[in-house]
């Protein structure tokens, strides 16, 4: 196995976790859109990871052979939450329907800030790897001096 095949592993995951900080960080910054181009309050989304697919057929072949198992992640798909809007009973509202009900995003900020965490927590874990195997490579070539 490459030391700098574990390099792109790790940059694939840092690349992953910087779209899922952005949907997370919308989400925030949405919480209480009650109206968007499209109509309605705002959509709460949600990142889809998976693995990453080799891109051309002879990496395929080597990555099968030397490093089996081991490929990256990226964002598969971004989906928007379906359920229905929170109501909530607000008569001034702009945009309260004729009984004085408001649509809201259905989501939790508590929960989109915990996930946020988690994200930053991921994204310095592949920093952290990356770090490691600058070091390994470092050595390897004080080594060969």
């Amino acid at each position: 196995m490459s030391l700098f095949h574990l390099l792109s592993v790790s940059a694939s995951g840092l690349d992953a976790q910087r779209r899922r900080a952005e949907v997370l960080t919308e989400n925030l910054a949405n919480s209480e859109t009650t109206r968007t181009s499209q109509g309605g309050p705002y959509r709460r989304k949600d990142v889809i990871f998976e693995s990453a697919k080799a891109g051309h057929p002879f990496q395929s072949v080597f990555h099968t052979e030397l490093a089996p198992g081991v490929e990256g992640v990226r964002v598969a798909n971004v989906v928007e939450d379906e359920r229905e809007p929170d109501r909530r009973y607000v008569p001034g509202h702009p945009d309260a329907d004729a009984q004085g009900y408001v649509s809201f995003p259905r989501m939790n900020p508590a929960e989109d800030m915990v996930d946020l965490l988690n994200t930053t927590r991921a994204y310095q874990s592949n920093i952290a790897a990356m770090s490691a195997v600058k070091d390994m490579i470092q050595r390897s070539l004080d080594l060969m001096r």
